[in-house]
């Protein structure tokens, strides 16, 4: 039996095993598929990390963190867990291949991802001026016009948070009515640099080898054709946590998740079940940001500590 399974090998499951084995917790084996590196390795440029002052793609800056977290005796299995399960006090780790593997405590880093629209020019263009991150991405269209495709909350808070860096923030919805909380709505419909456009699809995403410069719209009720010239469309039409591991065999999940899939946790991200936490964007209100993810995988890993040595 192990001492700790981490499954994900983003800037939080990497994080929590840098400070495990640093920690002193003896046989640690990170799971994941592919190279870590998690979903960040597909960003085009991280200017926002503290203490890394180049801008670097994606892949280079993960690169490091692979040698480092993997110095102290973190292993990797390169194979794709399907299930978590439980038996007695400990935790069962299943594999494509077949195996099982026992391990006395759990650290639960399989991320999310952002919902695509599946518009023409989406995948074409994406990091190339379709972006899902008005965080990470905002400040690269400083006193420019962008465009904002959603209806809910995320859509809402994004196009708000864009308009402190962009001239002019369009919102295009399919429908009139907006599923965000009244207040956000309020809030948008009061910003001066906001313009609705509703009810309203995207048709087509339009660029060149620069990336973007234009979307084509279509108004839903009429039927009228529009054509926005903006160097970026940020894309808020919902987000997938990869949580498939929890479902057990009678449809329940191993521990307790909100309405969206997202893995309660508490300060300490400790879940509802002793042993087993969760960190990065699989847990509950994860800001989806690197500094985050990898703090809270640190913060798992203390946890995690604690509690292997209170249970020996």
């Amino acid at each position: 039996m192990i001492d700790l399974a981490i499954v994900g090998g983003g800037p939080a499951g990497l994080s929590a095993g840098l400070y495990a084995t640093r920690g002193g917790v003896k046989d640690v084996i990170l799971f994941e598929k592919g190279m870590p590196g998690g979903q960040i390795t597909t960003s085009s440029e991280i200017e926002n990390y503290p203490g890394i002052k180049e801008v670097l793609s994606g892949i280079d800056f993960m690169q490091p963190w692979q040698e480092q977290c993997f110095r102290f005796g973190l292993k990797q299995e390169m194979v794709a867990v399907s299930k978590i399960s439980t038996q007695d006090k400990h935790y069962l780790i299943h594999t494509d291949d077949g195996k099982v593997t026992p391990a006395r405590s759990v650290i639960l880093a399989t991320g999310g991802r952002p919902k695509r629209a599946g518009i023409k020019g989406e995948n074409e263009f994406f990091g190339k001026g379709v972006s899902t991150c008005a965080t990470c991405d905002g400040f690269f269209y400083k006193n420019k016009e962008v465009a904002v495709l959603g209806g809910g909350d995320t859509a809402l808070e994004e196009a708000l948070f864009l308009t402190k860096m962009c001239s002019k923030v369009y919102l295009i919805h399919r429908r009139d009515g907006f599923r965000a909380a009244p207040v956000t709505i309020e809030h948008a419909r009061n910003n001066p640099k906001i313009e609705f456009i509703t009810p309203a699809v995207v048709e087509e995403i339009k660029g060149d080898g620069n990336g973007v410069n234009a979307v084509v719209l279509k108004n839903t009720q009429t039927g009228t054709i529009q054509e926005l010239v903006v160097p970026v469309i940020f894309v808020f039409v919902g987000y997938d946590v990869n949580n498939e591991v929890l479902k057990q065999e009678d449809g329940s999940m191993l521990c307790a998740c909100d309405s969206y899939g997202s893995v309660l946790v508490d300060l300490n991200m400790k879940t509802n079940l002793p042993g087993f936490f969760a960190a990065g964007d699989i847990r509950t209100n994860a800001p989806k940001q690197v500094v985050c993810a990898a703090g809270d995988g640190a913060t798992a890993a203390l946890s995690c500590i604690a509690y292997l040595d209170s249970h020996h």
